[in-house]
C-alpha cells in the first residue's frame, strides 16, 4: 500500500470523479486509475462503483475511507515533527553546566531558550568542569558550559570571561578605599568557596605569585553561602563577577579594585564531541542563541580611576583621618 494510492483513494471519493481527482493531484487519469486498482488488489476489495452521477464508495471503500483519512494526518503530523527537530523547536536537549554557570547564567538563557522551542525538553547536569568534560566525551550530555579545557575529542565555542571581583560588605575598611594593593589582604580572613573548583585555585595562585597568606581562612562549600559570609563581615571574597552582579547593584557587596595585580579571568565555553558533525535541531538552536546572548554574558564593569585619583590612604573624602574599623568577633 503506497502514500499515493491513499491520496488517489481519498481525492477521488472527494471529488466523485476520476477527472478531477487526477486533476487536483497532477496526474493522468490513467495513472490514478492505476493507483486506485492497485489499492483494490491490496485490500482485496472493490472501493468504489461508477454510477450516473459519478465515482460512488462501495460499503468496503466507505468503511476505509477514515483509516485512510487517519493514515495521511498521521504522515503528515511526523512530517511536521520531523522538521520541527530539524528547525530546533522540538526534541531533547541535555546540557551539563559547572556550578556557577548553572546557578547564575543557565537560568536566562533558558528562559530565552524556551519560549522560542517550547517543544523542546531540556535537561541539566551540574558538575565540575572535568566532570562535564567526561560526560560530553561519553555522549551523556549534548553540550556543557565549563571552562575552557583541552582534549582532542571536544571542539569549544568561546561564551564570556568571567572574572574573580574582590568584594567586601559596605562598612568595611576596604570599601571606604574602593582600591588596595593585595599585600592588604594579609591582615583579613578570606572566604573560600568549594576547594575543588578552579576559582579556588586561581585564588591561591593569586596569592602565591605575590607571596601573601591571608590572616585566615573560612572554607564553604558554595557561592552562595560565601557571599552570604561577606555580607555579615566575616571576611573578603574572590567571587566570579556573574555571582555578584545583583548583591552589587544592591549595595549589599562592594567590589574592590587590586591596584597591583591582574584581574582574575576565567573563559566559559561550550564543548561537544568533534565528531558529531555539524549542530543540527535543539543543539544548533541553542549555540545560536548562546552567540547572539553574548554581548549580554560578557559583563564588563566600568573601570575604577587608579588610586592616585583617589584620597589618600586612611583620609575620608572631607580629608578627615578615618579611624579602623573594629575587629569583629563571632
Amino acid at each position: 500500500m503506497l502514500l499515493s494510492q491513499l491520496q488517489a483513494f481519498i481525492e477521488v471519493a472527494r471529488a466523485r470523479s476520476v477527472s478531477r481527482a487526477a486533476d487536483a493531484l497532477f496526474v493522468t487519469q490513467p495513472a490514478l486509475t492505476a493507483r486506485i486498482q492497485g489499492l483494490e488488489r491490496d485490500l482485496g476489495a472493490r472501493l468504489f462503483v461508477r454510477t450516473p452521477r459519478g465515482m460512488r464508495l462501495t460499503e468496503a471503500g466507505d468503511a476505509f475511507l477514515p483509516y485512510a483519512v487517519r493514515a495521511l494526518e498521521t504522515l503528515a503530523d511526523g512530517r511536521r515533527l520531523v522538521n520541527a527537530f530539524e528547525r530546533g523547536g522540538a526534541g531533547k536537549l541535555a546540557l551539563g553546566a559547572a556550578p556557577a554557570v548553572s546557578t547564575y547564567v543557565l537560568p536566562a538563557v533558558l528562559a530565552r531558550f524556551s519560549v522560542g522551542h517550547p517543544r523542546v525538553a531540556v535537561s541539566v547536569r551540574t558538575g565540575h568542569s572535568e566532570e562535564l568534560l567526561d560526560l560530553v566525551v561519553r555522549e551523556r550530555v549534548d553540550l556543557g558550559l565549563v571552562r575552557a579545557l583541552r582534549h582532542p575529542e571536544i571542539a569549544s565555542t568561546p561564551l564570556y570571561e568571567d572574572r574573580l571581583l574582590l568584594v567586601v560588605e559596605p562598612n568595611h575598611p576596604f570599601a571606604l578605599a574602593g582600591s588596595i594593593e593585595l599585600a592588604e589582604i594579609a591582615s583579613q580572613q578570606l572566604v573560600l568557596f568549594d576547594r575543588t573548583s578552579s576559582y579556588t585555585e586561581l585564588t591561591h595562585a593569586l596569592f602565591r605569585g605575590a607571596g601573601v597568606v591571608p590572616l585566615g581562612v573560612m572554607e564553604l562549600d558554595n557561592i552562595e553561602a560565601a557571599k552570604k559570609m561577606v555580607q555579615q563581615g566575616f571576611g573578603v571574597a574572590l567571587l566570579p563577577q556573574t555571582a555578584v552582579v545583583a548583591e552589587l547593584e544592591a549595595g549589599l557587596l562592594q567590589e574592590i579594585e587590586i591596584v597591583d595585580a591582574e584581574p582574575v579571568r576565567r573563559q566559559i565555553v561550550a564543548i561537544r564531541r568533534r565528531d558529531s558533525g555539524q549542530p543540527t535541531g535543539a543543539v544548533a538552536s541553542f549555540l545560536t542563541l548562546l552567540r547572539e546572548m553574548q554581548p549580554e554574558l560578557n559583563l564588563r564593569r566600568p573601570e575604577r580611576p587608579r588610586r592616585d585619583a583617589e584620597p589618600p590612604r586612611g583620609k575620608a573624602p572631607s580629608g578627615r583621618p578615618t579611624a579602623p574599623a573594629p575587629a569583629r568577633s563571632r
